[in-house]
């Protein structure tokens, strides 16, 4: 997962994904948000599909993308700070 998420345009994929409506988004949602092609922030999205990180479902001409609740939380206790003791 850290893998995938080592590239910047991949971190920002999912930080729009988690912040969308429901944690899901269409490519064409996403689109706007990067000087890329659509193929290649579909490559990007696949990336992500592929470590875990999100669920597809195609629908029509698109694929809408969702965070997988258990790997946000997986991803989420790795930078979880550690309490110290008083």
């Amino acid at each position: 997962m850290l893998k995938a998420l080592a590239d910047p345009t991949r971190l920002r994929l999912l930080s729009l994904v988690l912040s969308h409506e429901g944690a899901e988004a269409c490519v064409c949602d996403l689109l706007p948000h990067f000087d890329l092609s659509q193929p290649t922030i579909s490559h990007h999205l696949k990336v992500l599909h592929e470590a875990g990180l999100v669920d597809r479902e195609k629908r029509g001409t698109w694929v809408f993308y969702k965070a997988r609740a258990a790997a946000v939380a997986a991803l989420a206790s790795l930078f979880a700070s550690p309490e110290l003791p008083a």
